[in-house]
């Protein structure tokens, strides 16, 4: 009964235009975007040219073997099947800072934690422990890696915040919960979706051996490997046009035409051709079972380069901080000023993160521009450090540093 309940839903979408589908709201936070439309993720790829190495990068994830959707109803090893999304009110939900593991690259916070979140793979798993927490009052993405309670707080390997109405991507070389510095939540098959009767957004996925080199949106690589087969954080890839999902179940078949207009993007190393989704009763894991029948062979790497760089229009040089008479001095050199509205200086000072100087506007030379700013607030603090935040006209930031000061 559910296969045929959900067919009804598919075949009603089927025979509505394209334009009609929609980026879906989470169920518990309806007044929330999953990014605008203008975000990578939720940007059709189904027209792109295909990538000249696409067949070499293919052939290095593997030919042969089969689509595996890393979600599903029921548990797994004692814990559901996917990674959870947890929807609290910031409002009346506990703030912490957890301890970071990788501090110098995680948003120190605070999160909204309910001692309920939940976890990838349940309380007792071992595994990577993402959790993903929404603010519905906010519209706020926080996600964690590693989470673990701790006594009256909590610890975690990294985490990030992001906001839902906006296309802020991280610092220029930063993890997230993820190893590609990208946000995990806009990249899971949903079930919610799939009741809809279509997935309009890219999914995850990982391969077991990356590249050491990231490509837009990726923010972070996490490999010393350099052979060129290899895929680079952040490398899109679709089902081939030519691939006939017709005798595919409702819910694969959905997957599958997702990854044909939207395609998936690498955001982790793990097991090759995972795709992520997040756990729900609805699915059906003998539908989603149909999936292995779809080979590596079946996809094909996208030439992204139309989608954009990401903000690199404009590059910092040199960074510097010194300790003067006066406070500390940061100094710092670009390469061109022509597209960006300015720039905006961040002193890290412990696990606290705060903007020191206001907005600097940019000189508007196409050779670039050198700039100097005074924090004269720091004090005797010698932990502090800087970041140089780059800001474009349409909010997007690119980000510099930390250094430390000297």
């Amino acid at each position: 009964m559910r296969s045929a309940h959900l067919a009804a839903f598919a075949l009603a979408a089927l025979l509505l235009p394209p334009a009609a589908a929609r980026s879906l709201p989470l169920p518990g936070a309806p007044s929330c975007p999953v990014f605008p439309a203008s975000n990578p993720w939720n940007r059709p790829v189904d027209t792109l040219p295909v990538a000249t190495n696409s067949a070499a990068i293919i052939a290095s994830i593997g030919t042969g073997i089969g689509l595996h959707p890393d979600f599903g109803s029921g548990l797994w090893d004692g814990g559901p099947i996917g990674i959870p999304i947890t929807v609290v009110s910031g409002q009346t939900t506990p703030n912490y800072r957890p301890e970071f593991d990788d501090a110098d690259e995680s948003d120190p916070g605070p999160y909204p934690i309910p001692s309920n979140v939940a976890i990838e793979g349940g309380d007792d798993s071992t595994g990577d422990r993402h959790a993903i927490v929404v603010d519905r009052d906010t519209c706020k993405l926080y996600e964690l890696y590693s989470l673990y309670p701790n006594g009256n707080g909590w610890t975690a390997g990294s985490g990030a915040v992001w906001d839902l109405g906006t296309n802020l991507m991280r610092p220029a070389g930063w993890t997230s919960a993820d190893a590609a510095g990208l946000p995990i939540l806009p990249g899971l098959a949903r079930y919610d979706e799939v009741a809809r009767g279509v997935i309009d957004h890219a999914l995850r996925f990982t391969v077991q051996r990356t590249r050491r080199a990231y490509v837009y949106p990726a923010r972070h690589y996490a490999s010393a490997l350099t052979d060129p087969s290899l895929p680079p954080m952040g490398l899109r890839v679709r089902l081939k046009s030519s691939f006939d999902t017709r005798s595919f179940p409702p819910q694969a078949r959905i997957v599958l035409d997702a990854l044909k207009r939207y395609g998936m993007m690498v955001a982790d190393n793990g097991s090759n051709w995972y795709i992520s989704g997040a756990p729900d009763p609805g699915w059906d894991n003998d539908e989603l079972g149909q999936l292995s029948r779809v080979k590596g062979s079946d996809f094909e790497v996208v030439d992204t380069s139309s989608l954009g760089a990401g903000p690199t229009s404009a590059t910092v040089t040199s960074l510097s901080a010194r300790r003067t008479g006066q406070g500390i001095a940061i100094r710092w050199a670009t390469a061109a000023d022509l597209d960006v509205l300015g720039y905006e200086v961040y002193r890290l000072a412990g696990r606290e993160r705060r903007s020191v100087s206001g907005l600097v506007f940019r000189t508007g030379a196409s050779s670039g521009g050198a700039y100097r700013f005074v924090d004269r607030g720091v004090g005797a603090r010698p932990d502090v450090r800087y970041l140089v935040g780059l800001i474009y006209p349409d909010g997007r930031r690119d980000w510099f540093g930390p250094v430390a000061v000297s």
